[in-house]
């Protein structure tokens, strides 16, 4: 029953309840605002101890702060108690609207739980409302919403008066959990978004630093860097280039940003672009510089994205390889030249005539009136080898099948010129070399063997092959030829030999004989080979030894 003071106590009571929350309001951060909390329990609502535990992640509760005893707070504080055993205390005793209170007659159940608590042994109450030191007030705070999460729970106990509150007292408690539930979801949320803005500041900042990384990595690399546009209308052009890049190319960055890679690249290399991927495409091939010239390089590409959705660029690294590339060039032709007169060797002779045969000889074609064989509709057999340009028949197509080959043939006639044109093969042995090796030593006679070549290689055309087959021996590839052609080349090449060769103040004369023979699919390139050396020979033998004679 109500005092006549009553009222006075509830304006007071309001007063610092009124006090006490705004205080919960000024805390800076989450756990001053718990502390808050358990102190204003003390200060405002009149209890001698007060304890907050709130939910961690897991569901269970742990002690977040304690007001009214410091033995009772190091005692208690940080500890956990389970979720389950949190429920089971929430549901027992008696239902004081959202408190909950639990009288000493029933909380003895609770003693060997796994909550955290603090109490002492007291006298049974001596009157009916009497505070005993085993009974227990519990008050959760829930978050606003309709879903009512649990917070937490504060836990109350030694009232000041020493009685079980009453109706003003148990409402007051309740308003207080309902504003300290507010005040903590409200610290949560400062504090994440407090550290939302330290980790966004940090991921600036990383950003920044790494954006300066990558900048400094990109400007100052030793070799060039592009990063390129992907997709739309302006795909592959150049955004940005770095000073290695520029030196190379001997162009300014702002005139580099006007080309893409396309517009660089050597023509003959442009297929060798378009083919390299995009994600770690890889390509060697030229690019042009500034006065003209083209250097050899390394492209090596990556994608990187400007954000998560954002747009894409290609980002292309550059390594000049000229150096490289000129050496691998160096070792090709010293594998495929004689290192003495520079000419094509015995085995790129070889490899450059055998891409001139087939197995299949061309004169292996469908004998006359083969029944069920006619040339296609419109095309008479003319037509059809000049439209196709592969130079057969469909005769021939007819026996060996279509496969693109141009075959090579040789002229019919002997020595007369039959009209066909072919691959000439002139073999050619030098008429007294070997006295000169005897007489005057090696030394003249390489000189002899370099300005032979030199001759040799001025009296053919663009395209011809002059080739060392070993000694003093040469070969000539020349196609397109007719018998009378072959003839009068041989004979202009054996002119260009026989003047003097001086070498060291002293004039020699050397002669040459030629044996002239064709390349013809069905032959192998030693059988071509013999058959020019045997005419070679045959000629050689033909002509007489005066005629021969040289030193």
């Amino acid at each position: 029953m109500e005092t006549e003071s009553e009222p006075y106590v509830r304006l007071a009571t309001l007063r610092q309840l009124h006090q006490v929350v705004g205080d919960l309001n000024t805390a800076r951060s989450l756990a001053d605002t718990v502390q808050a909390v358990a102190d204003g329990i003390v200060a405002g609502l009149n209890y001698e101890l007060a304890c907050v535990n709130l939910v961690r992640p897991d569901g269970d509760l742990i002690v977040s702060a304690f007001a009214g005893s410091p033995a009772a707070e190091a005692l208690i504080t940080g500890r956990v108690g389970s979720r389950t055993s949190w429920d089971r205390r929430l549901a027992m005793g008696e239902a004081w609207g959202d408190l909950r209170f639990i009288p000493h007659t029933e909380g003895w159940v609770l003693i060997e739980d796994d909550v955290p608590q603090w109490h002492t042994e007291g006298p049974a109450p001596r009157f009916e409302d009497e505070w005993h030191p085993h009974d227990r007030l519990y008050a959760p705070m829930y978050a606003s919403g309709s879903g009512r999460e649990l917070l937490g729970v504060i836990s109350v106990d030694r009232p000041r008066n020493g009685r079980h509150p009453g109706p003003w007292g148990r409402e007051a408690l309740q308003m207080y959990a309902s504003q300290a539930a507010i005040a903590i979801s409200n610290a949560r949320l400062r504090s994440n978004m407090q550290r939302a803005l330290i980790r966004l500041e940090r991921e600036q900042q990383a950003l920044r630093a790494s954006e300066e990384s990558f900048r400094q990595a990109f400007e100052y690399a030793p070799s060039g860097m592009a990063i390129a546009e992907m997709g739309g209308d302006q795909h592959g052009r150049l955004l940005r280039t770095n000073d290695a890049l520029c030196r190379l190319l001997g162009r300014p960055a702002s005139v580099m940003r006007r080309y893409s890679f396309a517009d660089l690249v050597h023509p003959e290399d442009i297929g060798t672009l378009l083919r390299t991927s995009a994600e770690g495409g890889r390509a060697e091939l030229r690019l042009g510089r500034r006065d003209g010239t083209y250097v050899w390089v390394s492209l090596r590409n990556s994608v990187v994205a400007d954000t998560a959705d954002g747009p894409r660029f290609l980002l292309t690294h550059v390594e000049d390889i000229e150096e490289r590339k000129r050496h691998e060039l160096q070792l090709a032709h010293r594998a495929s030249h004689d290192a003495l007169t520079g000419l094509p060797n015995s085995a790129e002779l070889r490899s450059r005539l055998s891409a001139r045969l087939c197995e299949r000889p061309f004169a292996a074609s469908a004998p006359e009136g083969t029944p069920g064989f006619e040339p296609p509709y419109g095309y008479d057999e003319y037509d059809y080898e000049h439209e196709h340009g592969f130079g057969f028949s469909p005769a021939a197509g007819a026996a060996g099948g279509y496969d693109g080959h141009v075959h090579s043939v040789a002229p019919t006639g002997g020595d007369v010129d039959d009209g066909t044109k072919g691959l000439a093969v002139l073999f050619c042995d030098l008429d007294g070399f070997k006295s000169i090796n005897d007489r005057f030593g090696h030394h003249t006679g390489d000189a002899v063997l370099i300005e032979v070549a030199r001759r040799l290689t001025t009296g053919v055309r663009d395209g011809d092959t002059v080739a060392r087959l070993g000694g003093d021996e040469f070969v000539v590839l020349a196609d397109g030829l007719g018998s009378a052609d072959a003839a009068d080349l041989a004979v202009r090449l054996r002119n260009a030999i026989i003047p003097p060769i001086r070498v060291d103040g002293r004039a020699v004369r050397v002669g040459a004989s030629f044996g002239i023979g064709w390349a013809e699919c069905g032959m192998t390139v030693e059988e071509v080979l013999n058959s020019a050396d045997q005419r070679m020979y045959i000629e050689k033998r033909s002509r007489s030894k005066v005629h021969r004679r040289a030193g």
